[in-house]
């Protein structure tokens, strides 16, 4: 075991590691520095749940197990402050330096996602009010308001007392913000914010009539109090901009409690927060939520069923573009939730396959959430790794392979990342835009995401999945599916980078909007309408398919279709529908032409996986992406991650029945050792393979 946590610790955390010491502050930091693992893996645990004689059990186990963190206090509200001005933080430092002789760094959560009873008795302003006007109660989480300055107040108040104690403290290496930011809120305070956040963006009333158009339906503003604030089909100026709010007041909210940290603490601990909502939540911004803090996180949840490896990885890629940097998963599923349709638990295999898919996509750090089953509260059933009783569940073993499996390849790991020259586009007020009205409940935004990623990532292995306004200089390719707001600067972004060499490929619904949620005057794809050299004659939500035929193949559209006009010379039509609904018969279903070193592209149509296959295929040998492929059988899920002198390919077969890879060449087979041409897998088994890198 001595011989696990050493290769485990052996070096620090990239990300969190570059990201704090980037940090721009002043000041000798005197603490003794304690590197985080190259690769952390480990978990939730609240000690304040549990009498302290059972402390010493449970990180023994934890050791045992090959762990090397845990997290600690993001619930702890009540124990740490027990009553307004009493802290009782002496327990917490004893948990800290208990986990310190079983060779456990320390992320501590800042307790804010549950305040104590004392304080919403004694300040119910701070209580969240939900849209129907109702005042949440005590006895949940997230029953706070975001914006009360008071709650805020109180919360700057324990995190700084945690911070002054802890900051630097050689154990902890890091800080987690709260818990998984969900709720808004409609009380009288929020409403007056948002007022506030209108009036400051649009300067005067009337120019936010002239931009909401508000002429229609005789919704013209006098005063800004007048504007409503809700969630509910209306001004899609408004909806977009409230959604705007929202991110801002949770980036205010965060900051509020970065700034203290930042202020007492060593700039070796990175500051995160874990996003839940299963990664693809869009109550806010996640991108600019992540763009204040050191190190990325989310939580990874399966729910009910199985690993769905492209929407999983999808969503790891998402993750890692919010910042364009390793991750952390902080809280990953331990076998079963107790909150899904059916809480089934994951096959035997599955968790590990589940960690090593997030290893394998950029992740530097794993914590199962939970550790222990908490004898009550409201996810008494959910999965563990050890019982109420203190002993190891079934899950215990697969944890301890797992420790094992990390200590043969952190090294290895370390200073590794994933690279790729292909990019999705993602888009939080494009997907907004869509969601206000669908037009049609068959086009499901994330699905044609993952068509395209499923499509472009068999070609690959690799695909970033980053924000319109990204640099995309690094990118070959570039491919915009629903990208519905298109603004005069983001139009200009993505022609630059076309004329300099790109690739760009739009997808349905592209241009419709311009930044203010407003139909852009140009059609479709709006301000790109002069660079595609067309532009969208009209949509169609489709009942039944339609076939599609030209250079790129036949196939079928579903679900959605758009045909182009007003075609300049030298634009080529690779894909054309055949016989529908008339309007579309024989229409260009596709259109491409160059522009300056590059091209664009403009795909009308969802398509049939087959189809979509054979042009993702053909966009990317267009391209000329280079390939870095290992060829593997199906089911079995291939990431690639690249250092300075090395590559790994990590290999999960999510398939219950054992296969075999085999490899173009001799490479080191990591996990068992020596070279081999050859992996043999069992189901939902795992294998990492290493070569020299290839430049």
């Amino acid at each position: 075991m001595k011989r696990v946590l050493c290769f485990l610790f052996a070096a620090v955390s990239i990300g969190a590691l570059s990201a704090g010491l980037a940090r721009a502050e002043t000041g000798s930091r005197a603490a003794p520095v304690k590197s985080g693992p190259a690769i952390a893996l480990g978990s939730a645990w609240y000690p304040e749940q549990w009498p302290e004689a059972v402390w010493e059990k449970d990180l023994a186990l934890m050791e045992a197990a090959g762990m090397n963190m845990v997290r600690v206090g993001e619930f702890a509200w009540s124990s740490l402050e027990p009553e307004e001005g009493r802290f009782t933080l002496d327990w917490l430092e004893r948990a800290i330096d208990a986990a310190a002789k079983h060779h456990l760094v320390v992320v501590l959560g800042t307790p804010t996602d549950a305040p104590p009873a004392w304080l919403t008795s004694k300040y119910p302003e701070t209580l969240r009010v939900d849209e129907t006007g109702r005042r949440m109660q005590h006895g949940s989480r997230r029953q706070f308001s975001y914006t009360s300055a008071k709650y805020r107040e109180l919360c700057r108040t324990i995190v700084e007392q945690l911070a002054q104690r802890f900051g630097h403290d050689a154990n902890v290496i890091g800080w987690q913000i709260g818990n998984e930011y969900t709720e808004d809120s409609f009380d009288a305070e929020s409403i007056r914010l948002f007022h506030a956040w209108l009036k400051e963006k649009y300067g005067s009333i009337e120019q936010l009539n002239r931009q909401w158009v508000t002429a229609y339906w005789s919704q013209t503003y006098d005063t800004w109090e007048q504007i409503p604030m809700s969630t509910g089909r209306g001004n899609p100026g408004l909806m977009l901009d409230y959604k705007r709010f929202v991110t801002d007041q949770w980036r205010s909210f965060q900051k509020n409690q970065l700034d203290v940290i930042r202020r007492h603490a060593d700039r070796r601990q990175f500051v995160t927060t874990n996003l839940g909502g299963l990664g693809w939540a869009n109550r806010f911004n996640r991108r600019e939520i992540a763009a204040d803090l050191d190190l990325i996180s989310w939580d990874n949840y399966v729910g009910s069923g199985h690993i769905e490896p492209y929407r999983n990885g999808a969503t790891h890629d998402l993750v890692r573009g919010w910042r364009r940097q390793n991750f952390w998963v902080m809280e990953i599923q331990p076998g079963f939730v107790d909150w899904a349709g059916v809480s089934n638990s994951l096959d035997k295999g599955e968790t590990r396959a589940l960690v090593w898919s997030a290893i394998g996509h950029g992740a530097d750090g794993i914590a199962f959430w939970q550790w222990r089953s908490a004898l009550n509260g409201q996810e008494q059933y959910h999965g563990a790794i050890v019982g109420p009783d203190g002993k190891p569940l079934p899950l215990y073993g697969e944890v301890k392979q797992l420790s094992g499996d990390l200590a043969k390849v952190a090294q290895l790991l370390s200073g590794t990342k994933s690279e790729s020259e292909v990019a999705l586009l993602h888009d939080y007020d494009s997907r907004w835009a869509i969601d206000f009205n669908r037009f049609s409940n068959r086009y499901d935004q994330l699905a044609v995401l993952v068509d395209y990623y499923h499509a472009l990532r068999d070609r690959t292995q690799s695909v970033d999945i980053v924000d319109p306004l990204s640099p995309l200089e690094g990118y070959k390719l570039v491919v915009a599916p629903s990208l519905n707001v298109v603004s005069e600067a983001t139009a200009r972004h993505l022609v630059r980078y076309v004329e300099q060499g790109g690739h760009l490929v739009l997808g349905p619904r592209s241009g419709m909007k311009n930044e203010f949620n407003a139909l852009n005057v140009q059609r479709q794809p709006g301000p790109l309408v002069s660079a595609l050299g067309a532009r969208v004659e009209q949509f169609y939500a489709l009942l039944d398919d339609a076939p599609v035929s030209g250079a790129w193949g036949d196939g079928k559209a579903t679900v959605w279709a758009e045909y182009f006009s007003e075609l300049e010379p030298g634009v080529l039509v690779p894909l054309r529908y055949g016989k529908c609904n008339g309007w579309l018969d024989g229409q260009p279903a596709a259109v491409t032409r160059k522009l300056g070193k590059g091209t664009i592209t403009y795909l009308g149509a969802a398509l049939d996986p087959a189809l979509m296959a054979r042009i993702a295929e053909q966009w990317v040998r267009d391209a000329g992406v280079p390939d870095h492929t290992l060829p593997a059988p199906a089911g079995v899920e291939v990431c690639r991650r690249v250092g300075a002198d090395r590559e790994l390919y990590v290999l999960i077969n999510h398939a219950s029945k054992s296969v075999r890879v085999e490899l173009p060449e001799e490479m080191q087979d990591v996990l068992q050792g020596g070279p081999t041409r050859a992996v043999e897998l069992d189901g939902r088994g795992v294998g990492v393979i290493s070569r020299p890198t290839r430049k």
